[in-house]
This record gives C-alpha cells, sequence and structure tokens, in this order.
C-alpha cells in the first residue's frame, strides 16, 4: 500500500543554495545548472519554486493576501491510536499501512531549531498536534525545550497540544510541569455506541472524560474540547455535548466535517452548518454571539447568555476564514505545509540536515510564506474536494 502520493519541493536559488534544496526530479549537477531547469522541473511534477532574490527575513513579512505568520501547528508523529472515520478510516490506514521509519522524523532538536526560526520570522503561538502526539516518546522533553523560547519582543510563546485524551490522564502532571499551556482535547460524541464507532478501536468515553479530568487537575484551563460533526453520524449529540460542559470552565468547539485529505469520504450533504449548530444550541441554551479573541481566531464565539461559559463553531466549509488564515503546519518528516488542503509541502529537514545556517533556513521560511496565495476553503466545490491533498494525520489538524 502506498504511504502518501504528494510532492515535496526543495527549496533555493541558482549555485547560493546546495544541491539538498533542489526541486523534485533534478540531480546535483543538473541544478548547479541554475534556475531555468528548476522552473521546468517543477512544472513537470506542478509544484512552485521559490523566487529570487530573497528579500529580508522578519516579523513585517506578509504573504501575497497580506496575512502575516503567525501560528505554527507541529505534527510530532504520524501515528495515532484511534482509527477516526474523517481522519485515519481504516480502509487506508490499516495494519498494512506504512508509517514513517524513525530515521525520518525531525528529532526534538530539529523541531527546536526550526521552531526558534519560524519564531523569528513572526510566530507566537506553537500547537503540537499529530496523529496522535501523546504517542511520541519522551514529548516533554521536546516541550520543555520549546517552553523556553521568546518572540524578538521577549515575550513567551502560546504552548498547545490537541489530543484524544487516550493517554492524557497519565502524562497531564508532566506535560503542565514541561511547560505547557493548553490542552485541547477531540471528543465527538458523549454517547457510548457512537463514539465508539467513530473512534472505530472501541475507545470508551469514559476514558477521555478520565484524561479531560486529569488535565484540568493538573491546572491546564481553559480545556477546548473539539466536536467534529457529521450529518447523520453524531448531529443528534450536538446539545448534548453543549450541556455537559456547560458552566464547567472548558469550550466545545463545534467543527464542521472537512475535506480535509483523500480518504475520509467527503459530501457536502453530510456538513452540519455552523448557523444551523447555534440555532439548535441556543433554541435549549440561549447564546449570544462574542468578540473574537484576536485576529484570524478559528472558532467563532457565542457566548451562553446566562454568562455560564461559551461555545465556539469552526466554519471551514460554510464560512470560510481563508482571508485571515496565519497558519503554518510541519509535518513529522519536515515539509512546510501552507494550508490544511495543501497537496504539496517544502522540504525543511533537507535544509537542516545538509548544513544550512540559520539565516539560510529563516530565509527559506519567509520567502515560502511571503509567495503563499492559498484560499482553498474559499473556492471549495465537489470536484476541489476530489482532488488528491495531503492527509490530516500528516500535518495535524
Amino acid at each position: 500500500m502506498e504511504n502518501r502520493s504528494t510532492e515535496s519541493v526543495m527549496l533555493g536559488q541558482k549555485v547560493k543554495m546546495p544541491v539538498a534544496l533542489a526541486p523534485v526530479g533534478l540531480t546535483g549537477m543538473q541544478w548547479a545548472d541554475g534556475k531555468i531547469l528548476a522552473a521546468r522541473a517543477a512544472e513537470k511534477v506542478g509544484v512552485p519554486v521559490i523566487p529570487v532574490p530573497a528579500p529580508a527575513t522578519g516579523d513585517t513579512r506578509a504573504d501575497t493576501r497580506g496575512r502575516f505568520l503567525r501560528d505554527l501547528r507541529i505534527s510530532v508523529t504520524d501515528r495515532c491510536n484511534f482509527r477516526c472515520t474523517y481522519c485515519m478510516p481504516k480502509s487506508v490506514f490499516g495494519k498494512e499501512y506504512k508509517f514513517l521509519p524513525e530515521t525520518e522524523l525531525l528529532s526534538f532538536e530539529e523541531i527546536s531549531r526550526l521552531t526558534r526560526l519560524f519564531v523569528a520570522c513572526g510566530v507566537e503561538k506553537i500547537r503540537l498536534t499529530g496523529g496522535e502526539p501523546l504517542l511520541r516518546k519522551n514529548l516533554q522533553i521536546l516541550i520543555a525545550m520549546l517552553a523556553v523560547l521568546k518572540t524578538p519582543d521577549g515575550q513567551p510563546l502560546d504552548l498547545t497540544l490537541t489530543t484524544n485524551a487516550s493517554l492524557l490522564s497519565r502524562k497531564a502532571k508532566s506535560l503542565k510541569a514541561a511547560g505547557l499551556q493548553r490542552v485541547t482535547v477531540s471528543l465527538d460524541s458523549l454517547d457510548e455506541a457512537v463514539f465508539r464507532a467513530m473512534n472505530d478501536v472501541d475507545f470508551a468515553v469514559a476514558d477521555v472524560l478520565e484524561g479531560i479530568d486529569a488535565a484540568h487537575d493538573a491546572g491546564f484551563a481553559p480545556i477546548k474540547i473539539n466536536m467534529v460533526v457529521k450529518k447523520g453520524v453524531n448531529d443528534q449529540d450536538i446539545v448534548g455535548m453543549a450541556r455537559r460542559f456547560k458552566g464547567s470552565g472548558h469550550i466545545v468547539r463545534f467543527i464542521e466535517f472537512m475535506d480535509v485529505g483523500s480518504s475520509n469520504g467527503w459530501r457536502m450533504n453530510e456538513v452540519v452548518p455552523s448557523a444551523e449548530i447555534v440555532r439548535r444550541i441556543s433554541a435549549e441554551l440561549p447564546l449570544i454571539a462574542a468578540e473574537p479573541n484576536y485576529p484570524g481566531e478559528v472558532a467563532g464565539r457565542w457566548a451562553y447568555a446566562d454568562g455560564s461559559g461559551e461555545i465556539g463553531v469552526i466554519s471551514s466549509v460554510t464560512q470560510a476564514f481563508c482571508s485571515t488564515c496565519t497558519r503554518a503546519r510541519l509535518s513529522t518528516d519536515g515539509q512546510l505545509y501552507t494550508c490544511l488542503f495543501a497537496q504539496s509541502g517544502y522540504d525543511l529537514r533537507g535544509l537542516t540536515r545538509s548544513g544550512q545556517s540559520d539565516g539560510q533556513i529563516a530565509e527559506a521560511i519567509g520567502l515560502i510564506w511571503n509567495q503563499r496565495a492559498d484560499r482553498y476553503s474559499e473556492s471549495r466545490t465537489a470536484a476541489t474536494s476530489r482532488t488528491k491533498k495531503i492527509e490530516m494525520s500528516y500535518i495535524g489538524g
């Protein structure tokens, strides 16, 4: 079975950049011949080439739509112990699926170095994802390495993690002690049969709730709880989920079912629009619209009218937020993706392992972001949903 078919784009310029940066399909000798061959190779594989010359990097850099780089999501493993039907269905990610070997994973030192360079380019928030990030051995060591990083003006990073909570009850304290600031937990239903069917590994709701309680006891607050809503599967549980966590201090975020990757069989008629989600909840638990916490916040905020907390809705399908997206994604093996729905990435691991300086790597990151023009959700159709895209388990949600 194929592992993945998405191309990785090597970065570079004529001679100034080394052989390791050559576009896919070129030998080192061909790359030394210059930029024209690079452009031809890119045409052949259908992926972009980084332009030259390279302007200075820094916080003033925006992409082609004026969006600044503020958030970095780092996938620390492509493995997961769940087989959620909307993310890693067993029909694709079965026993024969070939996950990345350990030698291809970014080391903690490589992740820390790249993160430091992303911070120099404007990143303020880091989210560790997977797969299931808590499957990565000794993750607390990486968290401690990232927790000491500061923005150029000396501010600490917002360091967060998304998990299915299967291992959270035993690891919450060590994660907090290492410097993790917040956690987000995926929980798609409180109904036992529905949740077990959706995670497809017979994992119990009670075990996720135990993880949430352990995180709360360890000092994480507020805890965000993500529910991917799929019509006819778990949408009957929307109000129950809201009611269960109302007044708890936790924030449930309802996510429209998205066409991420190429394996989840997405269809538009299975999407429950966020407006419908808000309507259903507000009919029983009155809501009022709330202002975003910061520009570019993914979730639309709705507060309970009685002051007992809030919910969020993530409307990537029906209310695209591409115009304010400030997120980049770093895959488990060091590929940089500028959109959740990307078809190709850029090989930063190749840079780190070929002796490039911090300045050269930061310059490459800045160039990639500077030419970014992604707007997938604004142009989504039934046809685009069938295009080959990178899997969410590889770059995180």
